[in-house]
């Protein structure tokens, strides 16, 4: 997949269900580097191990920091039950790691924090768009289609690969008149 800047605008080509993980750290103590840098330097090994295994299931993943305490991983995966899979499968990296700082933990490792969230997203819960950037993202993940071939509104994008039956009752407007109202529109005891 190219590096360069797309001429036009783009999408990300995906079908069905995305996976989105998110996992990071805090350095809580920086005097600290002991107790931090073990987990610091977990994760580039867990994402080399991946990118080597390509039936893992990790498409795509983006570093970030959120400040200079903050260090997180975008990651995107071919399905909830990959990610499962190597977060429990005992011959990869990530179960002994996580074994490694829950003992830290229990003996009073208070100098790091971790988080992590899963997000498993259906098709018609996402849309993405991008101009003047590589494929990144959903789209380094998924690949990259003109943004005209998913729609020309971010209804029509977020409602690509719904059912139609689906799509349409998802925008119909609610019917329920709201509590203490009959069928008819007559207010409850106003017979």
């Amino acid at each position: 997949m190219s590096r360069r800047p797309a001429p036009e605008r783009t999408t990300a080509d995906t079908e069905g269900e995305v996976v989105v993980f998110l996992i990071g750290m805090r350095i809580n103590h920086f005097w600290a580097p002991h107790r931090w840098l073990p987990v610091f330097t977990a994760m580039p090994r867990m994402l080399r191990e991946l990118g080597r295994d390509k039936d893992a299931g990790l498409l795509s993943h983006v570093l970030l920091t959120g400040s200079p305490r903050t260090y997180y991983v975008v990651q995107y995966w071919e399905s909830k039950d990959k990610l499962y899979a190597y977060a429990a499968d005992r011959d990869k990296l990530h179960r002994p790691a996580w074994a490694a700082f829950n003992r830290r933990a229990r003996n009073g490792g208070r100098a790091v924090g971790v988080w992590h969230e899963t997000y498993v997203v259906p098709a018609g819960g996402y849309e993405a768009i991008y101009y003047g950037m590589p494929p990144f993202g959903l789209a380094a993940a998924h690949g990259v289609v003109p943004l005209a071939t998913r729609g020309g509104t971010g209804r029509e994008r977020l409602s690509y690969g719904v059912p139609q039956a689906q799509a349409q009752a998802a925008e119909a407007p609610a019917t329920d008149s709201g509590p203490g109202v009959e069928e008819e529109g007559v207010p409850a005891g106003a017979e």
